[in-house]
């Protein structure tokens, strides 16, 4: 806890005051362009791999990226996150970004066991889909290949969102599929039929 209390005293007297006029205008407006879902991985940080300012990312961290499928009337921390960002927010981009050494999605591939982890494994069946996907492509076994698929299932399942399906429809809305690479810092985004290309440098 000491380093947390040393960093908010850092902010307050470093970053805060050099970002006064920017903070005073976020006080009374919340207008983020972009929606990212990305893993709760202590090592995945949207706003420094992306650059953002505060105010500028709406962010959904879930173990491994999950997004599931709509389920009308549950009570779903997510779809309300997403349903947030897109009807209200009005954000123009959603982007779902997996990344390489993924806990969560090396789970998945070893088959964790049910009964040391029931809350997880119950939440990583939302990954069936992409093993699934991952099996279909002849990379079974390999994390990399499905922490790709992940990424294209998380973007299926998000059109199957009210919000976001009216959003694709009506062309208000883009969905992106990224994968950060933690040990070099590149960052590639996946087509549609989940070929890599790097950003632009």
């Amino acid at each position: 806890m000491q380093d947390l209390e040393q960093g908010v005293a850092r902010f307050r007297r470093d970053v805060f005051p050099a970002k006064t006029e920017l903070f005073t205008r976020l006080a009374t407006t919340h207008r983020p362009a972009t929606l990212f879902i990305s893993c709760s991985d202590a090592r995945v940080v949207p706003e420094l791999i992306t650059q953002s300012e505060p105010g500028e990312l709406f962010v959904i961290r879930t173990a491994c990226n999950l997004v599931p499928a709509y389920a009308p009337g549950s009570a779903d921390g997510v779809a309300a996150g997403i349903e947030y960002a897109v009807a209200v927010l009005d954000v123009s981009d959603i982007v779902v970004c997996g990344h390489s050494g993924c806990g969560a999605m090396t789970a998945v591939a070893d088959g964790l066991d049910p009964a040391a982890l029931p809350a997880v494994a119950g939440w990583l069946r939302h990954a069936d889909a992409s093993r699934a996907r991952t099996t279909a492509e002849g990379g079974a076994g390999t994390v990399a290949a499905l922490v790709r698929q992940n990424v294209l299932a998380q973007l299926a399942n998000l059109a199957t969102h009210p919000s976001v399906a009216r959003a694709l429809a009506g062309e208000t809305v883009a969905l992106h599929g990224w994968i950060y690479d933690i040990g070099t810092g590149t960052v590639e985004e996946l087509d549609a039929t989940g070929r890599p290309s790097a950003l632009a440098v």
